[in-house]
């Protein structure tokens, strides 16, 4: 039997660490996706900007501010691995203990703070998109059907302010008994937040794709409202693996640190890909008109030869009347 090697340390507690690095792996791997994502939106907001005005640059900052405050996060994750596996491996306890025992320190504060931003700045997005989408049925509908979850978000933030103060304190951590209970209240929250405005997006989207194939060929109609498109527009993504973490953190299991890792990249990536969507001119707005370009087929005669006709395509302009209350933009 080969000797043993590894820390001398709970199989519970050996396997914690694991998914600790693992989940660092993860984080990096999702920033990557975000940047990618972020410079192709940048770059179809700039080139429309002019035609865009004040949404295309409110969308630039917002991005940009998220992708400061993700960068930030990115490193004090890497950073915090550097001192807990290399700086203090011998910490009395082993590096779980040196974690747990210095969560007081700023690079710890620094990682909830603005682990709990980021997550807060994509619920708003969400939020925004929701109303943008009900808008379209009038600001009267929009307000009360968002009500519910502007106040679940505002309480969000309240327990995610409680969360990460808590957390950070000396001799507690994410995974103590008063910051999990903040912490669970928080997630829950914010998923049901996310949940519910996931469902209202889908059902007015849903809605509109019955109309929209009464409007338009199926052809054409796929682009807007096809069910992909609804779960991109409704942040399907985030709040599928939002529900897995949540079940996880609340039994404890280590798993937990995997998920994390794994949601925040989600929620991040199903805004860019709104944002996008947005970009390109194919997410829906409440304008109430719906405009395109459709190839057609056109008949045309040979000058030349009169008796031989054929065939051409171009663009023809489609008009909608408020038939069709949402437009892609």
């Amino acid at each position: 039997m080969a000797p043993y090697y590894g820390p001398d340390a709970s199989p519970n507690e050996i396997f914690l660490e694991r998914t600790f690095v693992a989940a660092d792996f993860i984080g990096g791997f999702g920033y990557g996706i975000q940047c990618v994502l972020y410079l192709s939106c940048a770059i179809f907001l700039c080139k429309k900007r002019r035609s865009r005005g004040r949404q295309s640059t409110f969308l630039l900052a917002y991005m940009t501010f998220l992708l400061v405050i993700q960068t930030i996060l990115s490193a004090v994750q890497a950073r915090t691995v550097q001192d807990i596996y290399i700086d203090n491996r011998n910490y009395p306890g082993g590096p779980w203990a040196y974690f747990l025992a210095t969560q007081n320190l700023p690079i710890n504060v620094m990682f909830y703070a603005t682990l709990f931003l980021v997550t807060f700045l994509a619920d708003l997005l969400i939020l925004w998109r929701c109303w943008v989408i009900w808008n379209a049925a009038g600001q009267l509908i929009a307000c009360i059907v968002l009500a519910f979850p502007v106040l679940l978000l505002l309480g969000s933030f309240v327990m995610g302010t409680l969360w990460t103060l808590q957390s950070s304190q000396p001799g507690l951590s994410l995974y103590s008994k008063l910051p999990m209970a903040y912490g669970t209240t928080y997630y829950v929250i914010s998923l049901s937040v996310n949940i519910i405005l996931t469902i209202l997006i889908s059902i007015r989207l849903f809605m509109y794709r019955r109309r929209i194939l009464v409007t338009l060929p199926v052809e054409h109609a796929k682009q807007y409202a096809s069910l992909a498109t609804i779960f991109i527009e409704s942040a399907a993504l985030y709040s599928m693996f939002a529900l897995i973490f949540i079940i996880s953190y609340a039994v404890n299991n280590p798993i937990n640190q995997v998920f994390l890792a794994v949601t925040s990249s989600a929620q991040q990536i199903s805004g860019y890909l709104i944002i996008y969507r947005i970009a390109q001119g194919t997410a829906w707005s409440g304008t109430g008109i719906l405009e395109g370009k459709l190839p057609t087929l056109q008949f045309a005669s040979n000058a030349q030869n009169p008796g031989d006709t054929s065939i051409t395509t171009g663009p023809i302009d489609i008009y909608q009347a408020p038939k069709a209350p949402l437009t892609p933009i």
